[in-house]
């Protein structure tokens, strides 16, 4: 390669010509606007050359051996320790790069505003092997954690800052791995290192990803920040959070209705002797709830007929509060039998006191095992729980 030679970028789309060189790794470029872009020698390719798709292999697999040895360094680091230049530029122009590369100047981003995407893209040369990147279209720095799901917890994939108007590689993975990226978090916060700057509030954004559509090559579109085609997920747009998981609004939602049912939980255990009391002198209650013993499992019928003489003058609400108590008196009698089975029928109705019985488990009886008892003992309305200490 020489001064005046036109060449394309493998990375992305666009191209120019050589204006100088920076040290024997750094080619400058001259795009069609006038603008000089330091770019990696390996990462530009001469006009007819035909090879391109060999280039492409040969500059993949520097840049990951080099991640992998711990000797990648990004152009900004390769500027630096090699400052003279023995080309002949004459000014020189400011220009942030990203541990990755720029994006096209046509997608530059405009004033204030925030854009942000999750990219998936698949690797053309090894079937079934994909590169995920964090795409930057805004002029802030952008602070970032990337997260993913594992189980109950979650696992920090990548942390550190993206440049203005770039995209930054985080990791390659295969289709082994899909059944551990089902869900992805990505906390973000914009700023501008030099003199003042518009406020952007934190990102918290939970995107869910679905792992089908890697199996499927109409899934990566042409876009205009990758040469090849890519799996978009908006994590920020024109300053608004996108939610990608349509669930999230129920999931906050959930998380409401959960705290209300953890205190009317607590309000039925201290109303409990309350209720019985109120039972005692306004109802024929039975005195012993009725618990049959079955193959080594107790089973316990929650109806009300079972529970109850009677329901006169009771709300549902005091016939629900009634069986929980009830439910929480049974747990507390054999809550030092380890390994005993408890079978607790509740019928099938619409599944609020099958939900109520779930939540207490869940809140307060966190050991305990429980599923669905057997269908045909049971029928599709029995709740077992097994008694762990």
């Amino acid at each position: 390669m020489k001064i005046g030679d036109e060449v394309r970028f493998l990375s992305e789309v666009g191209g120019g010509i050589i204006s100088g060189f920076k040290g024997k790794d750094i080619v400058l470029v001259e795009d069609e606007d006038g603008f000089e872009i330091p770019t990696p020698i390996n990462d530009v390719v001469l006009v007819g050359n035909e090879d391109i798709s060999l280039a492409k292999i040969n500059r993949n697999e520097k840049e990951i051996q080099e991640r992998e040895d711990g000797n990648y360094r990004s152009i900004k680091a390769r500027l630096s320790e090699d400052p003279e230049s023995t080309s002949p530029i004459t000014e020189e122009t400011d220009i942030v790069e990203s541990d990755d590369s720029t994006l096209p100047n046509r997608k530059l981003a405009v004033g204030n505003e925030l854009a942000s995407y999750l990219a998936f893209l698949a690797n053309p040369l090894k079937e079934g092997v994909f590169s995920s990147y964090l795409v930057n279209q805004s002029n802030y720095c952008l602070h970032y954690v990337y997260a993913i799901k594992s189980e109950k917890n979650w696992c920090c994939k990548s942390e550190g800052e993206i440049e203005p108007n770039s995209k930054l590689f985080i990791e390659e993975f295969t289709y082994t791995d899909l059944n551990s990226l089902q869900e992805a978090n990505i906390q973000v916060i914009a700023f501008k290192r030099n003199g003042n700057f518009e406020l952007k509030p934190a990102s918290d954004v939970r995107v869910r990803i679905d792992a089908t559509k890697f199996y499927k090559p109409n899934s990566f579109k042409e876009n205009d920040f990758f040469e090849q085609p890519a799996l978009l997920y908006s994590i920020i747009d024109s300053e608004r959070i996108t939610k990608q998981d349509d669930n999230l609004a129920s999931d906050i939602f959930d998380t409401l209705h959960k705290q209300q049912s953890e205190i009317m939980d607590l309000l039925a255990i201290r109303t409990g002797k309350e209720i019985e009391k109120r039972h005692t002198n306004h109802q024929s209650k039975r005195q012993l709830t009725k618990q049959l013993l079955k193959n080594d499992k107790i089973v316990v019928d929650l109806h009300a007929n079972e529970l109850l003489d009677t329901i006169t003058g009771m709300s549902a609400k005091d016939i629900l509060d009634y069986q929980l108590h009830t439910f929480q008196t049974i747990l507390e009698q054999y809550k030092h039998k380890n390994g005993q089975k408890i079978v607790f029928i509740h019928g099938k109705g619409n599944g609020v006191l099958r939900h109520s019985l779930i939540h207490v488990l869940n809140y307060k009886y966190k050991k305990y095992k429980y599923q669905d008892a057997s269908f045909q003992e049971y029928g599709y309305g029995a709740t077992q729980v097994t008694i762990i200490t």
